[in-house]
This record gives C-alpha cells, sequence and structure tokens, in this order.
C-alpha cells in the first residue's frame, strides 16, 4: 500500500511539473515570437531610457511585457548599466516599470480563464503552427507567438488539472485521500493561525517558490492555480504575491556578480526598491486587502456568493449545481482580484517611491562602494563587460543583447583609435618620456581580444535566438565589423612596437618623413571618423564612395612614401631605420583596408 501511495504521488508530482514545463515553454515562446515581431522598435523602446526616470519607467514597463518577465527585463537592465549604456538613475525608473509591467500576466491568466483554457489553447495552437512554415518571416514570427500563447494557456489548463482539487478530495472516501487532506488543511491553517506573523511566513514562501521556478509570472500563475483550487485562500496568495516580488530580485543580483560597481548597485537599488514596497504593504496589509474587494466586484469566498450570482450563472448553465456553481464564481473571480493586488500594489509603490528615485540612488551608492581608488582612464573602464542573458527559464532577449553589443562594437572602435592615437603620441615625441603609454598601449591589445571574443560570443548567441530578417543580417554585419576591429587593433599593437624599437635603438629618420607619416596618420583618423560616427548614430549610413576615395588616398601614399624609403636606403647609414619606416607604412595601409572593409560591412556589401 506505501508503494502505490509512493508512486501516486511521484506520478501526481510529475504532471504538476509537467504541466509547469509546458507553461513556462509557451511563455519562452511567446517572449521571443514577440520580440522578432517587435524587431527594431524593441530597440528603439531601450533608446528612451536615457531620457528620464519617467521615460525609463515607461520603457520598463513595454519592455516587460514584451519579454513577459520583469527577471529578464532586470538582469538586461544590470548588463546595460555593467556596459555603461544606462545611468544608475536611468536604471532606477526602468527597475520600477518592469514591476508594474510583469502584473500583465496575472491579467492574461485571470482574464483568459474566465474561458476554458483547454478549449482555447489547442485551437490557437492549430491557429498557429501552420503559420511557422511560410516563408514570410513576419508571418512565422506571428505564428510563433500564437504557439506560444497557446502553450503557456495549455500548461496552465494541464497545471489546474493537476493540483488537486480539494473539494473534490474532500467528498473522496478513499481514506488516504481525505488523509492527505486532513495533514495539508492542518498545516495550512497552523500557518495560517499567528495572526499577522502568517503574513510574513506566507511572503517567505512566495520567495522560496520564485526562487525555485526563477520566474515570476511563473510563480504568480502557480499561486493562482493552488487558490482556484481551494489550496489557499485570498489573503494567503496575496501574501506570497508579495513574497514573489521579493523573490524575483534574486536573479538580478546574481547578474550583477562579476559586474562593475555600476550594475552592483542597481541590482542592489532594485532589491531595496521591492523590499521598501512589501514593508510598508505589510503595515497596510488589511486595509488594503478591503480596498482591492471595494473595487473589484465579486466573491472570493463560496460563503460571499449572493443568490443573484447563483441563479445569472444558472441560467447560462440550467445543469449546475449549487456548490458548483459557486466555486466557478470564486474560480474566475479569484484571480481577477488576485491580479489587481498586484498591480495595484506595483502601482502604489511606484507613485511613492518614485520621487525618492535620486535618493535611492545616493543610498545604493554609499552602500556600495568602489574597493579600490581608480585613475581617470580614457578609456572605458567596462570593457568585456557583456554577458548573455537568455539561459534557465528565462525569456531570451536577443533583440535587447544586440542592443547592447552595439555599444561594445562601438566601444571596441573607440579603444582601437584610442592605440592609434597612442601610437602617433610615441611617434611625435622621441624626446618625451612615453613608457607607461607604450605599456598601457601593448596591454590594450589583450584587451580587445578579450573585448572580440565577447562580442563574437554574444553575437552567435543572439544568431540562434532566430532574429527577426533585418537583426539577423546586422548580426552578420557587426561580427565583420568586430573581426576588421580586432585587426585594426593588432596593426595598431604592431605600431606601437615598431615606434618604441625606433627609440629603443635610435634610427633616426628624417624631418620630412615624420612629416609624411603625421599628414598619413590624419587620413587615418579621417577614416575612423567615418565609421565611428555611423557605430554611434544608426539613422545613417557611412557613405562608400567617401570611404573609397580616403582608402585610394592611402594606398597612393603609401606607394609614393614607399619610394622615397627605397631611394634613401642606397645609403647604407639608413638601410635600417627605413625599413622600420616601411613597416610602419604597410601597417598602416592595412589599418585603411580594414576600415573599407567596415564601411563594406556596415553597408551590406560583401
Amino acid at each position: 500500500m506505501e508503494n502505490i501511495s509512493f508512486w501516486e504521488f511521484l506520478t501526481g508530482l510529475l504532471y504538476v511539473l509537467g504541466g509547469l514545463g509546458i507553461f513556462l515553454f509557451g511563455m519562452k515562446v511567446m517572449s521571443e515570437g514577440i520580440q522578432k515581431v517587435a524587431g527594431e522598435g524593441m530597440r528603439r523602446i531601450m533608446a528612451t531610457m536615457t531620457q528620464n526616470r519617467f521615460f525609463g519607467l515607461m520603457t520598463g514597463v513595454l519592455v516587460t511585457c514584451l519579454v513577459q518577465s520583469s527577471s529578464a527585463t532586470t538582469v538586461m537592465v544590470v548588463s546595460f548599466v555593467n556596459a555603461q549604456l544606462l545611468t544608475l538613475m536611468e536604471s532606477i525608473g526602468v527597475i520600477m516599470g518592469a514591476n508594474l509591467g510583469t502584473t500583465l500576466t496575472g491579467w492574461i491568466i485571470a482574464t483568459v480563464g474566465k474561458f476554458s483554457l483547454s478549449k482555447i489553447a489547442l485551437p490557437i495552437i492549430g491557429v498557429g503552427l501552420p503559420l511557422i512554415f511560410l516563408s514570410k518571416p513576419k508571418v512565422k514570427n506571428l505564428g510563433e507567438v500564437l504557439v506560444g500563447f497557446g502553450l503557456l494557456f495549455f500548461g496552465l489548463s494541464e497545471l489546474k488539472e493537476a493540483v488537486p482539487d480539494v473539494k473534490s478530495l474532500l467528498k473522496s472516501t478513499d481514506p488516504a485521500d481525505q488523509l492527505l487532506v486532513e495533514e495539508i488543511q492542518s498545516l495550512i491553517v497552523q500557518l495560517n493561525s499567528y495572526g499577522f506573523g502568517s503574513v510574513l511566513i506566507f511572503i517567505l514562501i512566495g520567495v522560496l517558490l520564485t526562487l525555485l521556478v526563477q520566474s515570476s509570472s511563473a510563480a504568480m500563475g502557480i499561486t493562482i492555480i493552488v487558490a482556484i483550487n481551494g489550496w489557499i485562500n485570498f489573503e494567503i496568495a496575496a501574501a506570497i504575491v508579495l513574497g514573489e516580488n521579493i523573490g524575483t530580485t534574486v536573479t538580478a543580483w546574481l547578474a550583477s556578480l562579476g559586474a562593475n560597481i555600476n550594475a552592483k548597485r542597481a541590482a542592489r537599488a532594485h532589491l531595496i526598491f521591492n523590499l521598501a514596497g512589501v514593508c510598508w504593504m505589510i503595515i497596510l496589509f488589511y486595509p488594503f486587502m478591503s480596498m482591492v474587494d471595494a473595487v473589484m466586484p465579486g466573491a472570493i469566498h463560496k460563503s460571499e456568493v449572493t443568490q443573484e450570482e447563483i441563479q445569472a450563472y444558472v441560467e447560462v448553465y440550467p445543469e449546475s449545481d449549487e456548490d458548483k456553481v459557486r466555486k466557478a464564481i470564486v474560480d474566475v473571480n479569484t484571480p481577477l482580484h488576485l491580479s489587481l493586488f498586484h498591480t495595484l500594489f506595483n502601482l502604489c509603490n511606484i507613485c511613492l517611491l518614485i520621487g525618492f528615485a535620486p535618493h535611492l540612488g545616493r543610498l545604493v551608492e554609499r552602500m556600495v562602494k568602489p574597493e579600490t581608488t581608480e585613475e581617470d582612464d580614457p578609456v572605458p573602464d567596462s570593457l568585456a563587460a557583456i554577458h548573455y542573458e537568455g539561459s534557465g527559464v528565462l525569456p531570451k532577449t536577443g533583440e535587447l543583447n544586440l542592443a547592447l553589443v552595439e555599444a561594445e562594437v562601438d566601444r571596441l572602435a573607440a579603444v582601437t583609435r584610442y592605440m592609434f592615437e597612442g601610437f602617433v603620441e610615441v611617434f611625435e615625441h622621441p624626446d618625451e618620456d612615453k613608457g607607461k603609454l607604450i605599456n598601457e598601449l601593448l596591454a590594450l591589445e589583450n584587451t580587445c581580444d578579450e573585448l572580440t571574443f565577447d562580442i563574437t560570443q554574444t553575437l552567435i548567441h543572439c544568431t540562434t535566438d532566430s532574429l527577426a530578417g533585418e537583426s539577423a543580417l546586422h548580426v552578420t554585419s557587426l561580427l565583420r565589423v568586430t573581426a576588421e576591429l580586432e585587426d585594426i587593433g593588432d596593426c595598431c599593437h604592431r605600431l606601437v612596437q615598431l615606434a618604441h624599437r625606433k627609440y629603443r635603438k635610435d634610427r633616426i629618420l628624417p624631418d620630412k618623413t615624420k612629416k609624411e607619416i603625421k599628414v598619413f596618420s590624419e587620413q587615418i583618423l579621417d577614416f575612423m571618423d567615418l565609421y565611428q560616427t555611423h557605430l554611434k548614430d544608426k539613422s545613417t549610413l557611412p557613405e562608400l564612395e567617401e570611404a573609397e576615395k580616403i582608402e585610394q588616398r592611402i594606398d597612393n601614399s603609401r606607394k609614393m612614401l614607399r619610394k622615397g624609403a627605397v631611394k634613401r636606403m642606397k645609403e647604407a647609414v639608413n638601410v635600417k631605420s627605413e625599413m622600420i619606416y616601411v613597416d610602419i607604412l604597410n601597417e598602416m595601409e592595412r589599418i585603411g583596408n580594414d576600415a573599407l572593409n567596415i564601411v563594406h560591412a556596415l553597408n551590406h556589401v560583401v
């Protein structure tokens, strides 16, 4: 008998996990499909972050509605702060918006839950599946959204069926079922018998539930299902929802490990904001619950269902008995009340605390202090800072990662330019001690390699996310640009070595030659200006004709200067100096070729 009970328990648990798995997978598929449909528009939404905290708030709401996970949004915010795309203050507004945006999931479940989930889920999948096999990208992406939407609600339906109904178990004549119900009910009654302390206990349970599934949206869905099936009442479910608001901050905190100080501060701000909200809600918990009941009509306890509601229901479903009618009405009202509670809580929390965003920023700056005092550095301090986000149960955020990578490619371009300008500085000042600068420039070559690796890895992950057509083409372009920039970094590294060797071995070049190098280097910098302008401002493409003219001037200059060097080599005393000079010309010409390739890549020219 004991073995049978164990296998029954195991089977029931696997059914619950299976329903939860379908729900989470559907959420991922729907989220990624929406992102592909949104495409470039989603990255334009991200651009509004740079305005102010109120624009950031709206951005957080919109992006979280698209991603369907506040955890995914806040993880991306931490990454953006780490890459210096967002300031700490801007990130706080986005985090606040993410908390509000994640309440959409509860409303979807509550609204659609009025209908039979199993009846609508499979037809939606049936409509979306054929669209996936069509060749038109927009239609294909729309099909993916529909399939994900259907899977989400099919998973909810299966989860609802897998979680046993307390009322049906109470009517069961099986002693094992009756014993199970008595034990669970006694546990819930005991946990709910500590008055105000019970609220804290169920908040902790909400935290643990969110940590377990790593998604506040999924935790909210589970809470609604358990409440509908009679295991917990509305008050307990509301306390669990508060705990889920705390639990969702852990994902962002984990993402900030190993990131720079501002990313750590953004994660800490997220935790403090949600904790502060839960603290004031604990104090006003029961009055707030009464307000929710007043705003949202409808009974959430079977005893509260009126005869008028029962009569209205029986007119539609005449074969239903009174007990089933009461349960059906409560099943519809409970998700709506929970969704309203979740939304009003986050909305009130934002209204109360958004004015204190600057104070919150200063608080986390005092809490998270730099370990060491860093000197001012002309090179950006967050190199190799990107991390691909999209593992686990979080929806993949390919479009958002693409926006992050664009900034890092721009950063790589800035570093290679700094290396080239450093070479010019060393070359033009042979009488000054440039040892510190030379060591810094030589070390930056490793930094370029690390940054190139991280960018390339993230771009490859973005391609596995099946981005929208234009975005996929953009990824191909960025991969080529990154490779060319890495080659420019290698050229600059060799140029610095040549300049260092020239002065270490006291190789003298004529003043005329030095002037020629200066003119040549200015042409290279003009080329860098051309592609860097586009990397910073995506609204215009670099002019192909202008790029080809600059590259042609560079080729002609190298040929002319090389001829002059060959003539001077006829004198034995000049040979070694002129060989270094020729090597410098060759490296600079190679940079010109790489720069032309970058312009071609940005214009999608093969």
